[in-house]
């Protein structure tokens, strides 16, 4: 069971609509991380987290659940 290792809050599986529109910013060299970094690489899916702050990406089937590789969802979603 994964969970949000800041808040240890539940994570789901987000929507491909949402991976997709994430992916396009990534192109663009649009999209930063919590910790500032520009996101370079797409992904596959991610989890989001509970209260919708935040989604870790997925890439090759690898959850990236390190705090500072999630991706703030505020406005975005």
């Amino acid at each position: 069971m994964l969970c949000c290792p800041e808040t240890k809050e539940d994570v789901s599986l987000a929507a491909m609509g949402i991976i997709e529109d994430l992916n396009r910013k990534v192109e663009a060299g649009q999209l930063r991380n919590r910790g500032g970094e520009i996101v370079k690489e797409k992904m596959d899916s991610g989890l989001i987290r509970a209260d919708r702050k935040y989604l870790y990406p997925i890439r090759e089937d690898i959850p990236i659940m390190l705090i500072d590789e999630a991706i703030p969802l505020e406005g975005l979603i």
